[in-house]
């Protein structure tokens, strides 16, 4: 997780933001999913 993320959260949870919260954690899933189609396929 980059750490401007995890700054961000960690300031809306310390300040109870859950708007912020929901907004940040679905930016985060974006980011996991755009980063795991940019690998090659795994071969099992």
């Amino acid at each position: 997780m980059p750490k401007w993320l995890r700054n961000q959260l960690m300031r809306a949870f310390y300040g109870k933001d859950r708007k912020q919260i929901r907004f940040l954690n679905a930016c985060w899933f974006t980011y996991r999913e755009k980063e795991q189609d940019a690998l090659p396929p795994r071969r099992h």
